[in-house]
C-alpha cells in the first residue's frame, strides 16, 4: 500500500534535475520534486510527527506513521537567512494532520534573498521507500496528490525488529572539521556494527558508512550533530563512532601543534620579486622553480555495452585499490591512502558510477560524472576546508580514469634541488615525488589544510599554497628562496639575500644536529639540576625510536590499542608479551604503563557499559576498572610478569581510596612484591588531596590535559571555549605547584605526563614549580634538553612564582617568552 504525499505548497511542480543545487539535483538527499511555491504556507503533505526543524525555520522534516520521513527544504541556501522572514506553526516531536500549517514564509523577502525560490521536497529515508507517480511539469494546487511512496519489500518488518532509533548530539573536535580521512575512519568503524548509523544535521542524513556522504554535510569544528543509530548493537555503535572522533581530534591537535610555523617576520607583499602564501608546512629552502604538470588520460566516450563497461569499472576500481594498499612509505601517507580507499569502495559514489554505466555511459564517463557530482557537492559547501578535499576525488577521477585507459601515469622527474611549482599537486602526484627528493612545493591553489600540506610536513619540505596565478608565471629553473615559515617565495634574488638565507640555513641545520647529538645525554638545567626526560608512548613500534630521540623511558605507556577495536579481552599472556617488547626496546630503561583508560567515550566492545550523556564525568579509567575487576586483574598480572623496571600508574584517581583497592588486587596477584605504583593527578580532588595521595603512592603524575579541562570547566571539544583551554592558566599551575610540593615533602617523585610536558614554552616553566620528570612527545624531546640545558634552575624557579600571580594563561605565554625567549 503507498504513500500518497500532498503538494505542501501551490506552485509549478518540476524535477529535482532542475534544481540549480548539486546536491539536490544529484539526489544527494532522496528522490522527490521541487516546487517553485506562488504562496507562502507550506501544510502538512500527510499524518505525521515533525522530526526536524532547524532554528532558522526555512525546512522541517516530517515522519509518517509508516516510517516515510519526508523533508520540504523552501528555496535554496535559506538557512543563511537566519530565520528572518519565516514563522513556525509547529514544534519538533508535534503531531499533524495533513493539511495543517507547518510554516509561512515571507514570498517577496525570501525570493529577494535566496539563490533560488524552487522547494525541494524530498524522501530522505530511500533505503525504506520509494517515490512512484511524482507529479512534474505542472501546477499544483496545496493539498493535491504530488507522488507516492511506495514501502520496499522487507523494508517495515526490518525497521521493526531493528527497535527504535536512538540518538546523541555531538560537538564536531575536529579541527578541520569532517573531511576526507576522519570521514574514512569512521566509515571502517562503522562497518564494524550491524546498526544503522547516521549525522543528522538539521533535515540532512549521512550514513556514517559512506565517507562521501559524511564529508558532503560539511561539518566544521565546533558543529553540533545529531548522532543516531538503531540496531541491536545502537549504544555500542554511537559510543565508538564518538570515541573515535575524539581520538582523531587528539591526533589532529597535536599535529597542528608540531607544524606550527615559525617566527620569521613576512616580507612584505609589495617587495620586487617577491610572492606571497599560505604556509602549508613549515621551513626555508634554496632551489630552482621547476613547473609540474598533470597529463590527462584519455577518457572513451561511447558505451561498449553495460555489461563490458561494469566489469571495466570494476577492475579499474580493483586496480587502484591494490596499488593505494601498496603504497604509502609513512604513517601520514597510509592514512590519507586509506581515505582514497574508503573513496573507492564508498557505496554512494561507486552506486552513482554502475546506475550512469546501466543507463548507457561508459565506464570512464559514468566516474568521471559521480566524482564530479560529490565535488560539486563539496564546493557548493563554501567552505575552504571541504572544497580542498575535492582534490582527493579528483585525484582518484584520474587514477581510476588512467586505468581505464590502460595507460600508466608518466612518472615526474626533477632536477637537483627543485621548488615544484604547480597550480595544484594532487596526493598520488607528491607521494611519486618523495623519492627524488624535492626542496619544496609551491601551488596556485589548495591551502593550509590539505592533504597535500599533510604529506609536505610528513616529509618536512616546505611548502606554500594559495599562491595565485602569479606563481605558474615563475621562471622555468630560476633561483628562487621558499620561505614558507615568512609566507613568501623570492623569485632571482639578489646575493645579500641568498647570503642570508643560506646562512638561516646553516644555523637551523647547525641547531637540529646539535640537538641530536646531544639527546642521549642525561636531561638537566645550566647549574646542573637533574631533569628526568621520558617519552609518551602509545605503541611497542614508537619506543626504540624513542630512545634514539633521548628518551631516558616511558613515562605514560598508554594500554589502550590492546583493547579496543576487537570483540574480546586481551589474555594475560598477551599483554605480557606486548609490554615485555616495551621493555625490551627500552633496554632496561624505565617502563611506566597505565592501566586500562577506557569506558565512557572508548568502550570495549567486550564489556559494555551503559550509556553516559557525559562520558568525560563518567565510567572511565580506574573507575571502570574497579567497575569491571576482572580486567584489571588479569591486566596487573600481565604486567607483573615483565623483567626490567616497570611501574604502574592508575588513571583517573580521586582519592586514597582508589589506590588503597588497587594495592589490595597486588597483594592478592603477588604478595610480597613491590611494584612502583603511581597516581595519575587528573582531577581537581587528586590536586587537592595530593599531600594524601603523595603518602600513599609511590610517584605522582600530572595528566595535564584532563586536568586543565576540569579545572577550567571548560570542554575541550567546545567551538569557542576550546582557544581558552590553555594548561598554563594560572588556576592549573597553582595546582601542579601544589602537587610538587607534597611529593617534595613525601620524598616522591612528581612528573608531568600531559601535553605541557611537550610544549617548549611551558617547561622552564614546570621545573621551577619543582616537577623533576617530564614525559613528553619522543620527537620534542631533543629540543626540549636543548632548552633546559640553556637555562638556571633559579631563573626557572623564579619565572615560575611570578607567573603564579598573573591572572591568564596569555600572560604566562607572554611572561615565558620574555624571561627564556621564544622556541626556536
Amino acid at each position: 500500500m503507498t504513500i500518497a504525499v500532498g503538494a505542501p505548497l501551490a506552485g509549478w511542480a518540476a524535477p529535482l534535475d532542475e534544481l540549480p543545487d548539486p546536491v539536490f539535483a544529484g539526489r544527494m538527499l532522496g528522490d522527490g520534486v521541487a516546487i517553485d511555491p506562488v504562496e507562502g504556507e507550506v501544510l502538512a503533505p500527510f499524518d505525521g510527527t515533525v522530526i526536524g526543524l532547524p532554528a532558522s525555520r526555512h525546512s522541517v522534516t516530517l515522519r509518517s506513521a509508516a516510517g516515510a520521513e519526508l523533508l520540504i527544504h523552501v528555496g535554496l541556501e535559506t538557512v543563511a537567512l537566519a530565520g528572518e522572514g519565516f514563522t513556525a506553526h509547529v514544534a519538533e516531536g508535534a503531531r499533524v494532520r495533513a493539511g495543517d500549517r507547518l510554516l509561512s514564509f515571507d514570498l517577496d523577502l525570501v525570493a529577494g534573498r535566496a539563490r533560488s525560490l524552487l522547494t525541494p521536497v524530498v524522501l530522505i529515508n530511500g533505503d525504506a521507500f520509494a517515490v512512484e507517480a511524482p507529479v512534474t511539469g505542472r501546477e499544483v494546487r496545496a493539498g493535491e496528490v504530488l507522488m507516492r511512496l511506495r514501502p520496499l519489500a522487507g523494508a517495515a518488518a526490518a525497521l521493526e525488529a531493528q527497535g527504535a532509533e536512538i540518538a546523541v548530539d555531538v560537538v564536531i573536535p575536529l579541527p578541520h572539521g569532517l573531511h576526507a580521512r576522519p570521514a574514512a575512519r569512521l566509515a571502517a568503524r562503522a562497518q564494524g556494527f550491524r546498526s544503522e548509523l547516521a549525522f543528522v544535521h538539521g533535515a540532512r542524513r549521512a550514513d556514517v558508512r559512506s565517507a562521501v556522504a559524511v564529508m558532503t554535510l560539511g561539518a566544521g569544528h565546533g558543529q553540533a550533530l545529531s548522532l543516531a543509530a538503531r540496531g541491536p548493537d545502537a549504544e555500542a555503535a554511537i559510543a565508538a563512532i564518538r570515541e573515535l572522533l575524539e581520538a582523531i581530534a587528539a591526533e589532529e591537535r597535536a599535529t597542528l601543534g608540531a607544524a606550527a610555523p615559525g617566527a620569521a617576520m613576512p616580507a612584505a607583499a609589495s617587495e620586487p620579486g617577491v610572492l606571497r602564501g599560505v604556509t602549508a608546512a613549515p621551513g626555508l629552502a634554496i632551489g630552482v622553480a621547476h613547473r609540474l604538470a598533470a597529463p590527462e588520460p584519455v577518457v572513451a566516450e561511447e558505451s561498449r555495452g553495460s555489461d563490458v563497461e561494469a566489469g571495466a569499472l570494476r577492475d579499474a576500481l580493483a586496480r587502484v585499490a591494490a596499488g593505494l594498499a601498496a603504497a604509502g612509505r609513512h604513517q601520514s601517507q597510509r592514512d590519507i591512502l586509506a581515505a582514497h580507499q574508503a573513496f573507492l569502495a564508498d557505496p554512494d559514489l561507486r552506486g552513482r558510477a554502475e546506475a550512469a554505466v546501466a543507463a548507457g555511459r561508459s565506464a570512464g564517463v559514468a566516474w568521471r560524472e559521480a566524482v564530479r557530482e560529490t565535488v560539486a557537492a563539496l564546493k557548493g559547501l563554501g567552505d575552504a576546508r571541504f572544497v580542498e578535499r575535492a582534490d582527493d576525488l579528483l585525484d582518484l577521477e584520474r587514477q581510476v580514469l588512467f586505468a581505464l585507459s590502460g595507460e600508466e601515469a608518466p612518472a615526474p622527474r626533477l632536477p637537483g634541488g627543485a621548488i615544484v611549482v604547480a597550480d595544484e599537486l594532487l596526493p598520488s602526484q607528491l607521494i611519486a615525488l618523495e623519492g627524488q627528493q624535492p626542496a619544496g612545493f609551491c601551488t596556485a591553489r589548495g591551502g593550509a589544510t590539505s592533504h597535500v600540506a599533510i604529506l609536505a610536513q610528513a616529509m618536512g619540505v616546505p611548502a606554500l599554497a594559495a599562491m595565485g596565478e602569479a606563481i605558474l608565471n615563475a621562471p622555468e629553473g630560476a633561483t628562487v628562496i621558499l620561505d614558507a615559515d615568512a609566507g613568501c617565495l623570492r623569485v632571482a634574488p639578489d646575493r645579500a639575500a641568498l647570503e642570508a638565507a643560506q646562512g638561516a640555513l646553516a644555523a637551523r641545520a647547525a641547531r637540529r644536529e646539535a640537538d641530536r647529538a646531544a639527546a642521549a645525554e642525561p636531561g638537566r638545567t645550566a647549574d646542573g639540576t637533574r631533569i628526568e626526560m621520558l617519552a609518551n608512548l602509545g605503541a611497542i613500534a614508537e619506543a626504540r625510536p624513542a630512545v634514539g630521540q633521548g628518551a631516558e623511558g616511558c613515562g605514560l605507556f598508554r594500554t589502550e590499542f590492546l583493547f579496543l577495536d576487537r570483540q574480546d579481552a586481551p589474555t594475560e599472556a598477551e599483554q605480557t608479551a606486548a609490554y615485555q617488547a616495551v621493555a625490551d626496546a627500552l633496554a632496561g630503561r624505565p617502563l611506566t604503563i597505565r592501566t586500562l583508560d577506557a569506558g565512557g567515550d572508548k568502550p570495549l566492545a567486550f564489556a559494555p557499559a551503559p550509556h553516559e550523556a557525559n562520558p568525560a564525568l563518567g565510567l572511565r579509567g580506574l573507575r571502570a576498572g574497579l567497575r569491571a575487576p576482572a580486567l584489571l586483574r588479569t591486566q596487573l598480572a600481565a604486567i607483573l610478569e615483565v623483567e626490567g623496571p616497570v611501574r604502574i600508574l592508575l588513571p583517573m584517581v580521586n582519592d586514597v581510596a582508589d589506590v588503597r583497592a588497587v594495592r589490595g588486587l597486588l597483594a592478592e596477584l603477588a604478595p610480597g612484591r613491590a611494584v612502583p605504583l603511581g597516581v595519575m593527578v587528573e582531577t581537581p580532588s587528586a590536586a587537592l588531596l595530593a599531600d594524601q595521595l603523595a603518602r600513599e603512592a609511590d610517584f605522582l603524575s600530572l595528566g595535564t590535559n584532563d586536568l586543565t579541562q576540569y579545572v577550567l570547566a571548560m570542554d575541550r571539544e567546545h567551538a569557542e571555549l576550546a582557544p581558552r583551554l590553555d594548561g598554563l592558566h594560572p588556576a592549573v599551575l597553582r595546582l601542579i605547584a601544589r602537587v610538587a610540593d607534597a611529593c617534595a615533602a613525601a620524598g616522591k617523585p612528581a612528573s608531568v605526563c600531559g601535553g605541557l610536558a611537550s610544549d617548549p614554552l611551558a617547561a622552564p616553566l614546570l621545573v621551577g614549580l619543582g616537577v623533576r620528570s617530564l614525559s613528553a612527545a619522543p620527537a620534542a624531546l631533543p629540543g626540549l634538553k636543548a632548552r633546559l640545558r640553556s637555562l638556571d634552575i633559579a631563573d626557572c624557579r623564579a619565572a615560575a612564582l611570578a607567573a603564579l600571580d598573573l591572572t591568564a594563561a596569555e600572560e604566562v605565554r607572554a611572561l615565558a617568552r620574555q624571561r627564556f625567549g621564544a622556541p626556536p
